[in-house]
């Protein structure tokens, strides 16, 4: 694993670390895509009932790890993601807030090397979709460390549509200029859309390129498009007592879980679902179907990034790798928050809400407790990579992989993968 005494050692998991020859056209392309709020079990692959048929189908030919691990919180996640340093080293200890102390003055440092910087080096392209989220001030954005290409919201996060995304007195640029965000338009959608246009003017060059996706998605507030909630509806009437068990119940046939961990209970904050009211049970109920949504979304987007490099004859040569910045969020407590319109039907642009403490406790099977907490359900991540290349030899493909993890590897690891030098020290 990596250790912080100037040359990193890599996380080398079977077929991950295989194939890449000379410095070469022939090393792959990499796309890290980074998820937000999304707990261990919300995936197909990982024992949920939402449709994630893109992202399982990547998992079914590569590899699925159950012991991987993220730091509870957002920005301390992207900080390690994005520099191969635990967050303190890198300057986002907390969050974006500058607290008057160097580990926690809420962006990265100067000292630290990041991902796009390693890579840029090493002539690959470097590409940023998404939430940037660990530096708010201009001078601190995707394009001021490693990136060529940038659009997405480089404060934060927590909008879908235009009107929450003025809620949140949040924005979007391309690059470091403010572009308009149109009625109507969904962020994950979005998203994708500039993906596909970098990747595309990428894939006609001469140089791999380098992805990092960092989605808003699923954080709240439960915003979605109508036709997706409209495919979960009712899904969740039976509550999430009987929707926990048969999680787990699909966890361990998958082998995703050991029945040795054993299950966690139900969070002693959490109201049974029996003891509710019909109309309250409704309402959290399409909470639910909210959250599915937004997952769906995504994975829908993953198909879509994946029908491009497709075209481009390039999925056999892209590593990808998906993971969780922190574990599902409990906020709002039982029964989640809600503001906005009340009279609206909660999954609008006019709506802000979230799911809530029990539909987390859910998320987080078989662990306990939520994001922000150090406890598994807080660090506990699913963690996906495909590379067709480099499973050519790999006879377990499909494979759950127990090996223990921590995204502070996967910049190492790209590194490794570009063939780049991660230096012994930057701007002494």
């Amino acid at each position: 694993m990596f250790q912080n005494s100037g040359t990193p050692k890599f996380l080398t998991v079977a077929w991950l670390l295989m194939g890449s020859a000379a410095f070469a056209d022939d090393r792959p392309n990499i796309i890290v895509m980074l998820v937000d709020d999304m707990g261990f079990s919300d995936l197909g692959c990982y024992g949920e009932e939402i449709s994630t048929p893109n992202i399982d189908r990547l998992a079914k030919n590569g590899v699925r790890f159950n012991q991987f691990y993220n730091t509870a919180r957002c920005c301390p996640t992207r900080a390690c993601l994005l520099t191969g340093l635990y967050q303190h080293q890198a300057g986002v200890g907390h969050m974006v807030g500058n607290q008057g102390h160097p580990a926690y003055q809420g962006y990265l440092n100067n000292k630290c090397v990041t991902i796009g910087e390693v890579l840029r080096a090493a002539d690959y392209k470097t590409l940023c979709i998404g939430k940037w989220h660990v530096g708010s001030a201009r001078g601190h954005w995707p394009l001021d460390r490693g990136f060529d290409r940038f659009f997405g919201c480089p404060v934060g996060g927590g909008f879908y549509f235009r009107n929450s995304m003025a809620k949140k007195n949040r924005f979007l640029t391309l690059g470091n200029d403010e572009v308009e965000f149109r009625p109507g338009e969904y962020v994950t959608d979005l998203f994708t859309d500039y993906a596909l246009q970098f990747v595309d003017e990428a894939a006609r060059g001469d140089a791999p390129f380098f992805l990092y996706f960092a989605h808003i998605a699923p954080h709240w507030p439960l915003q979605a498009k109508e036709a997706d909630i409209e495919k979960y509806s009712g899904r969740y009437d039976e509550g999430w007592d009987r929707v926990r068990d048969q999680r787990y119940q699909r966890q361990v046939e998958l082998g995703i879980v050991d029945p040795a961990w054993g299950k966690s209970d139900r969070d002693s904050k959490a109201v049974a679902w029996d003891s509710m009211s019909d109309k309250k049970k409704s309402d959290l109920s399409h909470r639910m179907s909210v959250y599915a949504a937004q997952i769906d979304s995504i994975d829908q987007n993953v198909g879509r990034l994946f029908e491009l490099l497709q075209k481009h004859e390039a999925v056999d040569n892209t590593v990808f790798m998906l993971v969780s910045d922190n574990g599902c969020s409990a906020e709002g407590g039982p029964g989640g928050f809600r503001q906005g319109d009340k009279t609206k039907r909660i999954g609008t642009d006019e709506t802000y809400a979230s799911a809530g403490l029990e539909w987390a406790n859910v998320s987080d099977i078989p662990f306990r407790k939520f994001k922000t907490q150090t406890h598994e359900g807080g660090i506990s991540t699913p963690f996906i990579v495909h590379w067709p290349d480099g499973a050519k030899s790999d006879p377990n493909r499909g494979r759950i992989e127990s090996q223990v993890g921590h995204v502070i590897d996967i910049m190492p690891t790209c590194a490794e993968l570009a063939q780049a030098t991660y230096p012994a020290t930057y701007n002494d």
